[in-house]
């Protein structure tokens, strides 16, 4: 048997061939990453959109006009029958990890208690006159590169630093609106 007869591959033809693959792949990973941060982004927008309609439904139709302190009175519903108000991937906890950001919900410490209870059984003294929300990523740059933050405008603002205002009336957090 001759070496010339012998079929197969020889070693310089695999190592173009795992080279090729290499530079592809140096190529394609960051696109993909980025793909991925765009897609937490927007779901962090999606989930801020749905507290703050969430709220507007619960206000109106439940608190008498007073709001939610956090997400898990939210996820109450009402006593009377009915869906709850937010939906169960939001409502498990006061704070929320979801695709790769921390979302968050409380009274606005520029809010007074409400002297109404509401129609779910949450009282008036844990319900709120104002709210904020806020979405950080678990790990800035990675996870996502924009913080967020909802009041009761329910403007969202993002901005690529944290934005600590805590009144859910406040016009101006930080950052730049984006709706």
């Amino acid at each position: 048997m001759r070496i010339r007869d012998v079929r197969g591959f020889t070693l310089i033809e695999l190592l173009i061939v795992v080279a090729i693959i290499g530079i592809l792949a140096a190529i394609a990973v960051p696109g993909l990453l980025g793909a991925r941060r765009a897609g937490n982004q927007a779901s962090a927008i999606a989930s801020l959109r749905a507290i703050s309609s969430s709220q507007r439904a619960y206000s109106s139709t439940c608190a008498l006009g007073g709001f939610a302190s956090d997400l898990t009175q939210l996820a109450v519903p009402p006593a009377a029958g009915g869906a709850a108000f937010i939906s169960p991937d939001l409502g498990v906890a006061v704070s929320v990890d979801k695709s790769g950001y921390t979302i968050t919900m409380a009274a606005g410490t520029d809010g007074t208690p409400w002297p109404f209870d509401a129609c779910n059984g949450v009282t008036g003294a844990t319900l709120s006159s104002t709210f904020y929300a806020t979405a950080e990523p678990f790990a800035a740059g990675s996870t996502g590169t924009t913080f967020y933050w909802l009041g009761v405008a329910g403007t969202i603002f993002g901005d690529t630093a944290t934005i600590p205002s805590t009144d859910g009336l406040d016009q101006a957090p930080g950052g730049m609106p984006i709706q």
